[in-house]
């Protein structure tokens, strides 16, 4: 499964439920929906469970998935608001919760489900296409969304960035693979503060730490680095720490 093959079902999805109606629902839900909670002030704050600054624990996005298109289904029972409560219980700083339904099987229902009973920040991870996806996000309580580089143009990365900051509050996680893509990044948006680098090739779904240990080098210190993908163990942890 190709990212493109992903991003041309997200656009026909989004278009099949695009009405007046249903924007008109969504900004209702916003009006009652209580201010998100800082997933960027939770990574770059002290950890939950201890005094030690950023620069020596690294913090831990816990993420609530249950399937993906290289691994399949990746947990049959699967409860995403026990999963949620586990890793909030064990120290998790904050969550990621896929709610793409065709691919990830995942649901807005499980990130609104999880941030009414969990006490911490949220990312929406989705394959954010369209400006009603914000509207989607916000009112079901995510306190972040996912913007993949490699999935939008540079206008739309850039009016997203903006529309996820100004518009809804909401942290923006920008997401690269290589160089070009961190350099956009860093030449059009250079107020951006989470930057996330996937150590996975979406040409071949292979993952590689040192994808992080690459691009790390060229990200300023006044941004914080997020990596994505790949990363099992304690050993890994601490490699891209």
């Amino acid at each position: 499964m190709t990212l493109d093959k992903i991003l041309e079902h997200k656009r026909r999805e989004v278009k099949e439920k695009k009405t007046a109606r249903y924007l008109a629902d969504l900004k209702a839900k916003i009006r009652d929906t209580p201010a998100p909670i800082g997933f960027y002030q939770a990574l770059a704050g002290p950890s939950r469970s201890t005094s030690i600054p950023l620069v020596e624990s690294p913090r831990l996005i816990a993420e609530v998935k249950k399937a993906s298109p290289s691994r399949g289904v990746l947990c049959e029972n699967f409860d995403p608001l026990t999963i949620a409560q586990t890793y909030h219980e064990h120290g998790a700083t904050a969550l990621s919760v896929l709610t793409e339904r065709e691919f990830f099987l995942g649901s807005l229902d499980h990130l609104r489900a999880i941030r009414e009973k969990v006490p911490l920040p949220a990312l929406n991870k989705e394959f954010m296409v369209d400006e009603l996806q914000f509207y989607e996000a916000r009112a079901h309580l995510a306190d972040a969304v996912l913007l993949i580089v490699a999935a939008l143009d540079r206008v739309q990365l850039i009016d997203f960035y903006h529309l996820a900051r100004q518009e809804f509050n909401l942290d923006a996680l920008l997401e690269v693979h290589h160089e070009r893509e961190l350099d956009l990044v860093l030449e059009r948006l250079p107020e951006a503060r989470l930057i996330g680098i996937n150590n996975r090739d979406l040409s071949t779904f292979v993952t590689t730490l040192d994808v992080t240990l690459r691009l790390a080098k060229r990200v300023p210190v006044d941004k914080l680095i997020v990596s994505e993908s790949g990363i099992f163990t304690r050993d890994d942890v601490k490699r891209v720490a």
